[in-house]
């Protein structure tokens, strides 16, 4: 009986591996990665601020303009993170959404997606009263909260890989 010896670090790396060495020349290539890497702390730091503002409004029932622009606000940004985040997807893996090593990422981007968007149509039809819009931008960010951690932990699981596969390819001791 033939036995297959244990994977080693570099095969573990290499199986772990985001991207291709192709896909990482074009990742590092594409004023996309740029774009994407300002727009996640803004869009962050939108969220944080809107979340402290409808928090207020519904603890309060104040501020709730303040607390609605700044949703819209944090939803225009999302917006801007999709399109510019599928033509980063596009340029490096070759399709706008749903690479194989972004696919569950995306697939709960589109929850996201659905619960700011659903605000936004509530909000322009009048169809939920302030504290149900409020709780609705909430149920958004708690999505949003999770796809991000999502995207937080394949990339640092993807540079932690490329950590690994680097001290794979200098030998022990390095």
């Amino acid at each position: 009986m033939r036995t297959t010896p244990p994977p080693t670090t570099a095969d573990r790396a290499k199986r772990a591996a985001l991207y291709t060495p192709a896909q990482r020349r074009r990742r590092d290539a594409t004023r996309w990665t740029l774009v994407q890497a300002v727009l996640a702390p803004v869009q962050f730091i939108a969220f944080a601020v809107s979340l402290v503002l409808v928090l207020h409004c519904l603890a309060s029932g104040e501020g709730a303009n303040a607390a609605h622009a700044s949703v819209v606000v944090k939803t225009l940004l999302l917006y801007a993170i999709m399109i510019t985040g599928s033509l980063w997807e596009k340029r490096v893996f070759g399709v706008y959404l749903f690479a194989t090593p972004f696919y569950w990422e995306d697939v709960f981007s589109m929850l996201v997606l659905a619960l700011h968007t659903a605000y936004l149509i509530a909000l322009a039809g009048g169809w939920l009263a302030t504290p149900a819009l409020l709780t609705l931008a909430l149920a958004a960010y708690a999505a949003y909260v999770v796809n991000a951690t999502q995207f937080v932990l394949k990339l640092r699981a993807a540079r932690r890989a490329g950590i690994d596969a680097a001290l794979a390819v200098a030998g022990p001791g390095a």
